[in-house]
């Protein structure tokens, strides 16, 4: 690794995590209480290690269990407030893990009772639901955050008190009792589909993740980066955009993933010319897009399986276009800002050898072989655990990469660690999913919007691209503040019954799944989008700008984000749905070059700089061509033709008059 003095400390890097990134806000603890953290979280991932190999529980032991494991160690690990004391376990968090051992033991010691029971629930039972449903919310407020919180809170008023909602949002209402029995003794509650990914899929991902971590793959692929990309117009940008393409497969946080690559991208760029805020936008766009790129999305593909009801592959397809586009438009306009700047690439002494890199190119292979897995049709534990294993061997061909016995047990507890936010994340989705079920508050949502679109046109395609528009709005506001997974549960339970809505007044209906990528895709930009933007903010503490500027200017950076989906609820060949390989080329090409003509837009630079009118025209030139129809490709390619050849002759132009005054 090159330029190594001019990252950030790794104390830095936890400052900076600790203050944006929930998860990240830890005790350090010493003595007997590190102690059982330590056995309890190699418990944890040796629990979900033997379920996943030999076969899980029944669903409410299983999902029971994995809460305890969560909730307990949260309990030990996450203060109550950020400025109390770290370095030990206050009493009353004593109780706190009493209370969660014995709530969540419930189930597992009285399961025949509660399996056969009918009716209603007993006084104690409903004493132990509460203090569940109690448990989970505070678990979540500490590793989370208040955001999801909020959300969750309002559901739960929503529940109790549905009478006396307003209009058509009345509902008859839930007693405590009906609440609590459905919140915590049945699968539609906190032990919902959301937990039961996490008690799967989810944890054995993520520790796949983290025996990846152990084998250096971070530092690889910063290297792999620079190699590729470090000699080009605006080297340094480009290796951000290209390392957080690849952490972005592992790694299940924007803001993670910014404060770890962008500690050496984003001084790396700065040193090159780029502004602060500029280069910070650069990383938390890169690395925010990390979590819609395949295989993994952010743990985000093996809910969409639950909920979209249709397979890995299908889903990691679909999202591999819209991903490709996306870090092509950031790739696009960082290349016109380094031209418009005159900035060049790294020098030759800070790449790395290609026989240094060459050497390393088998920490791919974990990687790979995951994605041939599942593609394969291996199921998605026996996937993850099987990447395990794969990456242990490869770590094994050099010394530097070796998963010692140390490492391993490492790679289990950061593993484990690591799940307890998305554990306690969709524990307390679980709250929100089961009261719009109980409820029915989606359809009512989704109807409302529909309407309300309906009420200012009467044409059926501006309803249509008019609830895109206001499920866009709600999908960002909804995932503002909130992780990867339960930032997607919550927009495709809230959000999402919009676009079926109106499914049944169209000609042609929107595929399911590229309505969850709709929600999907806005939820997750809300981490660059003002006024809360996570994933910007955190960069800016890196690079020394503005928060806000660097999240508008991230904003623009992702305009893609904000873009394609509207394309490809349109017209679903982006998305490889019920589309030949021709029609996908033509689809995918055609917006690439909407992407290079919106990029000069946004930037206001192609081959030289570009006027206002010559912006609006490269516009209107890249939305025809995004959009996959022949009549719109044919005229954006017309522009597109007509506005390079006008760039090129004026930069003739402006090359002879220089000559002529240099010679002058």
């Amino acid at each position: 690794m090159t330029n190594n003095e001019h990252q950030l400390s790794l104390e830095e890097q936890n400052k900076l995590m600790e203050k944006y990134d929930a998860e990240s806000r830890t005790r350090k603890l010493t003595g007997i209480s590190a102690g059982i953290v330590f056995v309890g979280l190699l418990a944890f991932s040796l629990f979900q290690l033997y379920t996943g190999a030999f076969g899980q529980f029944t669903a409410y032991i299983q999902r029971t269990v994995h809460l305890g494991f969560a909730l307990t160690l949260i309990f030990f690990l996450f203060p109550a407030k950020r400025k109390t004391k770290k370095d030990s376990v206050p009493w009353y968090d004593y109780v706190l893990i009493l209370a969660s051992i014995i709530v969540c033991g419930y189930w597992p010691v009285f399961y025949d009772t509660l399996v056969q029971q009918f009716g209603g629930i007993s006084t104690a039972q409903l004493i132990i639901g509460v203090t569940a449903i109690m448990l989970v919310l505070e678990a979540t407020r500490r590793a989370v955050g208040l955001p999801i919180i909020i959300i969750a809170g309002c559901f739960v008023l929503y529940a109790l008190f549905g009478p006396y909602m307003p209009g058509m949002l009345a509902h008859r209402g839930l007693s405590l009792e009906q609440f609590v029995q459905s919140m915590f003794f049945t699968t539609e509650g906190i032990l919902g589909t959301p937990l039961q990914v996490s008690s799967t899929y989810i944890f054995l991902f993520l520790l796949f993740g983290a025996f990846l971590v152990q084998t250096g793959v971070g530092n690889y692929f910063n290297d792999l980066a620079i190699s590729i990309a470090g000699r080009r117009v605006g080297g340094p940008a480009k290796v951000a955009i290209f390392s957080s393409a690849l952490n972005g497969t592992i790694s299940g946080s924007s803001v993670a993933n910014t404060v770890t690559t962008g500690a050496y991208t984003i001084p790396m760029m700065k040193r090159l010319g780029y502004k602060p805020n500029f280069a910070g936008a650069v990383e938390a766009a890169a690395s925010t897009g990390g979590q819609i790129m395949p295989p993994i999305m952010g743990a985000a593909a093996f809910l969409m399986i639950e909920f979209a009801g249709v397979g890995y592959w299908e889903i990691a397809r679909a999202a591999l276009i819209p991903a490709i586009l996306y870090f092509a438009g950031i790739w696009i306009m960082t290349h016109f800002e380094a031209k418009r700047l005159g900035l060049l690439g790294l020098p030759k002494e800070s790449i790395p050898k290609k026989s240094v890199v060459l050497k390393k190119i088998h920490l791919l292979l974990p990687i790979l072989a995951i994605v041939y897995l599942l593609f394969a049709g291996f199921s998605i534990e026996r996937s993850a655990i099987y990447g395990i294993g794969i990456t242990i061997l490869v770590s094994l061909f050099l010394k530097e990469t070796r998963i010692t016995p140390s490492k391993f047990v490492l790679a289990l507890t950061s593993g484990a660690r690591t799940a307890l936010g998305v554990a306690a994340a969709t524990a307390c989705a679980g709250i929100i999913v089961g009261v719009v079920t109980k409820t029915g508050l989606g359809l009512k949502l989704g109807n409302g919007i529909v309407n309300m679109a309906g009420t200012l046109t009467t044409s059926v395609d501006i309803q249509l691209l008019l609830t895109l528009a206001f499920t866009m709005i709600t999908s960002i506001i909804l995932g503002m503040g909130s992780p990867t997974t339960a930032n997607y549960i919550i927009t495709s339970t809230i959000a999402l019954p919009a676009i079926i809505a109106l499914n049944g007044q169209l000609e042609a209906a929107i595929p399911i799944l590229a309505a969850h990528m709709f929600v999907f895709y806005f939820g997750i930009v809300a981490d660059i989008t003002p006024p809360v933007a996570l994933a910007a903010f955190a960069a800016s503490g890196i690079s020394g700008g503005e928060p806000i500027r660097t999240g508008v200017n991230a904003t623009k950076l992702a305009i893609a984000a904000f873009i394609i989906p509207y394309m490809f609820v349109l017209q679903p060949q982006l998305l490889m749905i019920d589309s030949t390989p021709f029609q996908v080329a033509v689809a995918f090409i055609s917006a690439l070059l909407g992407m290079i003509a919106i990029g000069a837009c946004m930037i206001g630079f192609w081959y030289k700089k570009l006027n206002w009118l010559e912006r609006l025209l490269s516009l209107a030139a890249g939305l025809l061509l995004i959009y996959p129809e022949g009549y719109s490709d044919a005229i954006g390619l017309l522009l597109f033709v007509a506005l390079i050849g006008y760039q090129l002759i004026g930069m003739k132009n402006n090359n002879k008059t220089q000559q002529h005054s240099a010679e002058g």
